[in-house]
């Protein structure tokens, strides 16, 4: 940008905040008040009545000029229209003055400000952007209908974008067209207030009223507006076969299909493959299963620690993945066809094909449905590397048909799937390796309980390589590259990729509708669990924005509820308080935000910890390790966050979701009886902590002067 168009921006700049300073501290401003109005009613009324166009182009012209320099007064302007020019007169001045100055507005804001902000913030304006080229008109329309932002708001931040001016104008001229009649009619009844019982008028009330209702109605015009422009293409039946079709048979999908059933709506479940999904075939059962023997036989090496005489147990790896069957199997009828039929959900083993928002076809045959849950949940995230093919590699899906413990183990990943199966795999005889990008293991958390898992990791005979990246695969290895750019190679049985879950919205006929999605794959949802077509919901890890088994069953609640009663009433999904467990050894559980994120919020924060060493029960049970860490607001007990490393830190964990969901404070938890020994007395000793660091010690040597004085009696 040259020298002379900057310095002509800032000229020009400096003279509008001069005219903005001058007319604020000027007698005019005081003129754009209620009361000015009201004190020169007669005044106002006899200048109209002489020179009613002077007048007229007098105040259109003020109202220009105060909506193009962002002035507050429009609102009393637009009052002063409807007092002194009556209804129809008052919202023709008022549409087009105001039309006008938001356009000089929108000038000035894009002529001033748009090269510096698409040079500072780029990326940001070039998503704003693609959302304006896409559905710039409506969202300006649902702006100038529902006051989300000030007037003078909407008029800067859309100069700032690419918007054409005449798409401006026209939106602006429709969209604030309501607002303006209501508003001016609203000035139309200041006459008639001569005194505070005046207020009371029916046309006073009236105007009230309406400008009450406003926002409601205007929300419920853009819905209307939404739904149609998005259904437009699509023939709606004149009767329906289901109320609900729930696309997919995991935990969401489950959930979903169950409370449908149990007020009665008649459902057609959906599932290509096995029920039950992720959770129950290749998920939470095998993995807690496996972990829960390989724990075992490290448990049983211990037991000179616990005077039985020394034992070496061995791993029959066949029977460990035949007892993760076994489990699977055993848990499978409470996902079952036979039980969802039972309790009243159609059942079908299919693939489905969504035609249209109302249609989905099942193998030969079309049905027609009020509404659709998408719960198709999230498959491993296997990304190209080279020389993939050559190697056995197996993902959280694939690893339960192994049939041989390998001896030599890489996983590549070091998130919650990764640290889990590592360790597993370790304890059961493999020589471990993990190989994590990030600067530490468990990225999402603090960095204290990264380094607590690697020590024990470490204390165990797993390698951990963080700041390291597989670059590629090779017969019998892989090529690791350092953070300093080094690279040699790791033997290699099997390679465990671990790199997250990406969702599955492919194959089931979205691509046939205008379904959004986020930036991560998973399908955009509002607060109710709601795609941007009203009637497909969508919920567990196909929307994110937690893919574990609890959250799927929560969001499966607010959408099956949504999707059968939003007509009525509509609940927001709560996201509150949301429990993490990681099931390493010691395990991780997390509610709330740890240190990391509340520095990343900006929160003001205090740590209150508590060593587990110093817990009796862990002592007892010969898991005397690991720490509780409390995140709560600067100076009071409000807890925003817990973070628990421990061998039972999930039981551990329940008493802090409770607390935080029922907003219980420190203090509170401290004058609960909680029996002795067990794992759970540790939430009490922490706020025992926390009550310690902040005891009145003014008082306490009141107290003890107190003593003193009644010893000498």
């Amino acid at each position: 940008m040259c020298v002379k168009h900057v310095a002509t921006k800032w000229l020009f700049l400096a003279v509008i905040v001069a005219a903005i300073i001058l007319i604020v501290m000027s007698d005019a401003a005081d003129m754009l008040s209620l009361s000015y109005i009201q004190e020169h009613q007669q005044m106002l009324e006899m200048q109209f009545a002489r020179h009613p166009w002077i007048f007229m182009l007098g105040y259109i012209a003020t109202y220009i000029v105060v909506t193009a320099l962002s002035i507050p007064g429009a609102t009393i302007l637009t009052l002063l229209g409807g007092f002194i020019f009556g209804l129809v007169n008052g919202v023709v001045a008022v549409s087009f003055a105001s039309t006008i100055g938001a356009s000089l507005a929108f000038l000035l804001s894009r002529f001033l400000f748009k090269d510096w902000v698409e040079a500072k913030y780029a990326k940001a304006l070039k998503i704003i952007n693609k959302g304006i080229d896409n559905e710039g008109a409506f969202y300006l329309f649902a702006m100038r209908l529902m006051p989300l932002f000030p007037f003078f708001m909407v008029n800067i931040l859309c100069g700032l974008t690419r918007i054409r001016l005449w798409v401006f104008f026209v939106v602006s001229q429709v969209g604030m067209l309501p607002a303006t009649i209501i508003y001016v009619f609203a000035g139309t009844q200041l006459a008639t207030i001569k005194q505070l019982s005046d207020i009371t008028s029916p046309g006073m009330l009236g105007a009230l009223m309406l400008l009450g209702v406003l926002p409601l109605l205007a929300k419920k015009m853009v819905e209307v507006i939404r739904k149609s422009r998005i259904l437009k293409p699509y023939e709606k039946p004149d009767d329906f076969d289901y109320n609900l079709i729930v696309i997919g048979g995991g935990a969401a999908g489950l959930v979903s299909s169950y409370i449908a059933a149990t007020v009665k709506a008649k459902i057609l479940l959906i599932e290509k493959h096995h029920m039950g999904g992720d959770c129950l075939n290749t998920g939470c059962v095998p993995s807690k299963t496996f972990i829960r023997s390989a724990k075992l036989l490290h448990d049983i090496a211990r037991a000179e620690e616990f005077g039985l005489d020394k034992i070496r147990p061995k791993a029959n790896f066949k029977q460990v993945m035949q007892r993760v069957r076994q489990s699977v199997k055993a848990i499978e009828p409470h996902d079952s066809v036979e039980r969802y039929t039972a309790l009243g959900v159609e059942c079908a083993n299919a693939y489905a094909d969504i035609l249209d928002p109302y249609h989905v076809q099942i193998e030969d045959r079309v049905v027609s449905t009020r509404s659709i849950i998408i719960a198709t949940g999230a498959t491993p995230n296997v990304p190209p590397i080279e020389g993939l093919e050559d190697i056995n590699y197996v993902t959280s899906d694939t690893i339960w048909d192994l049939e041989v413990l390998p001896k030599e183990f890489v996983v590549l990943g070091g998130g919650a799937i990764g640290c889990e199966l590592a360790q597993s795999f370790s304890r059961l005889g493999s020589k471990v390796t993990i190989i994590e990008a990030t600067d530490q293991l468990l990225p999402k958390e603090d960095v204290w309980v990264s380094e607590a898992l690697v020590e024990r990791y470490k204390s165990e005979g797993i390698t951990v390589l963080t700041d390291h990246t597989l670059v590629r695969c090779r017969s019998g290895g892989v090529v690791v590259h350092n953070s300093e750019g080094h690279e040699f190679v790791l033997g290699c049985d099997v390679l465990l990729i671990a790199l997250g879950r990406r969702a599955n919205i492919s194959g089931f006929g979205l691509e046939n509708l205008p379904i959004e999605y986020n930036d991560d794959g998973t399908i955009q949802v509002n607060a109710y669990m709601q795609t941007n077509i009203p009637m497909i919901y969508a919920c567990g890890d196909v929307a994110g924005p937690y893919q574990f088994t609890h959250m799927a069953a929560h969001q499966a609640w607010y959408a099956s509820v949504n999707a059968l009663f939003g007509v009525f009433k509509r609940f927001k999904v709560d996201y509150s308080v949301v429990p993490v467990v990681i099931y390493s050894d010691p395990m991780v559980a997390r509610v709330g935000v740890n240190q990391k994120q509340a520095q990343d919020d900006g929160v003001e924060y205090e740590v209150t910890e508590y060593d587990i060493s110093d817990l009796d029960r862990a002592i007892i049970e010969g898991h005397a390790y690991g720490k509780v860490e409390v995140i709560t607001k600067k100076g009071k007990d409000h807890i925003l966050g817990v973070t628990i490393v421990a061998t039972q830190a999930d039981t551990m964990l329940a008493p802090w979701v409770m607390a935080m969901k029922y907003k219980l404070g420190l203090n509170k938890l401290l004058s609960t009886i909680v029996a002795y020994p067990t794992w759970s007395e540790a939430s009490k000793y922490v706020a025992g902590v926390w009550r310690q660091a902040r005891k009145p010690q003014k008082l306490l040597n009141v107290i003890a002067w107190y003593h003193r004085r009644r010893r000498r009696q």
